[in-house]
């Protein structure tokens, strides 16, 4: 089941809902229950293990991103 985020137009507060598909009636804002929320645009965010965003820095053993060459003793 996706979690879609919306945004309350009344009172301006953000929250998250976990529905069954997309295209249910809205939630109440869980803050003023008021009904004239807005679905935001949401982003996705994929993690991998092992991988670095810069392919010229290693990754370090403790999963961090080494600051400077030799810093951790991978290279």
């Amino acid at each position: 089941m996706p979690i879609f985020e919306y945004k309350c137009d009344d009172c301006g507060s953000q929250f998250e809902k976990l529905m069954r598909r997309a295209g249910e009636t809205p939630p109440p804002c869980p803050s003023c229950e008021g009904e004239q929320v807005s679905q935001q645009l949401s982003t996705f965010a994929a993690h991998a293990s092992g991988f670095s965003a810069k392919p010229d820095v290693p990754m370090c053993p403790s999963g961090g991103v080494c600051p400077t060459p030799g810093a951790c003793g991978m290279n």
